[in-house]
């Protein structure tokens, strides 16, 4: 474990028409010792070439492809065991950092002594256009919290692997950043919120996450087949759940 090392960790799956800008956000933060570890799916598209054009100019950036498509649970893992840095981030290939994201979030740690972290952040278009809304974090998050309905935006989550340790991401095809967090949340009490926006999330149609009666699916399988909570219990997360989205949507 290298001391004050940043280790970025991207799993990818066609993504080349949006990965570079992630890459470049990374590159233009103001804090330079990270390194971004990128573990390919497998993508059918030129993800690969993308990529590998940044991994001969920054030899920071490091690009791993899976032997077979195993979903974004298995890539994520899989990059979380190479990294080799004090804090660990978390960065989807289609989201953006604001450039002082590393920098303000280690200072935020240090400051108030905390180890597991996330950012407010705000949303934008497939072209990089902004929503012109910010979803807000809250101050700290526990477990039944989470529980409810994530505010933990995953491109936003850095968390100090000195004192946590390193984790195995649960392998669900979605949700699988819920189910990281919960795994954590029995080891660290809180998530602490910074209030700050220093990330861009894009929204894309395409994405399984958009179609809502799938992901209640994959929220049956987080609460009862990983987290095995009473059928009760888990019908009443999943109904709550789909109460909030409703509501947002109206």
């Amino acid at each position: 474990m290298k001391d004050g090392l940043v280790s970025i960790i991207t799993p990818t799956y066609n993504c080349a028409e949006f990965i570079e800008e992630t890459i470049k956000s990374v590159i233009d933060q103001t804090y330079a010792y990270w390194e971004m570890i990128i573990v390919d799916d497998q993508s059918k598209d030129h993800t690969e070439e993308v990529v590998k054009k940044y991994v001969i100019q920054d030899e920071r950036i490091k690009y791993k492809k899976q032997k077979k498509n195993s979903g974004a649970a298995a890539a994520r893992t899989e990059a979380m065991k190479l990294a080799q840095g004090q804090y660990m981030a978390f960065l989807d290939s289609d989201d953006v950092w604001m450039p002082d994201k590393l920098e303000r979030q280690l200072e935020f740690m240090k400051k108030n002594g905390y180890v597991f972290t996330c950012t407010a952040y705000e949303q934008m278009d497939e072209q990089s256009h902004s929503l012109h809304k910010r979803i807000k974090t809250l101050e700290k998050t526990d477990y039944n919290r989470l529980l409810l309905d994530c505010p933990v935006g995953n491109s936003t989550v850095m968390y100090d692997v000195s004192a946590m340790g390193k984790f195995e991401v649960p392998d669900i095809r979605k949700r699988n950043d819920d189910a990281l967090w919960l795994q954590m949340l029995k080891k660290e009490q809180y998530i602490w919120g910074m209030p700050d926006v220093l990330m861009k999330y894009r929204i894309r149609k395409d994405s399984i996450s958009s179609n809502k009666l799938k992901v209640i699916r994959y929220h049956w399988i987080l609460y009862r087949e990983i987290e095995h909570l009473s059928v009760i219990r888990s019908l009443f997360h999943i109904g709550y759940w789909c109460v909030i989205k409703v509501l947002r949507i109206k």
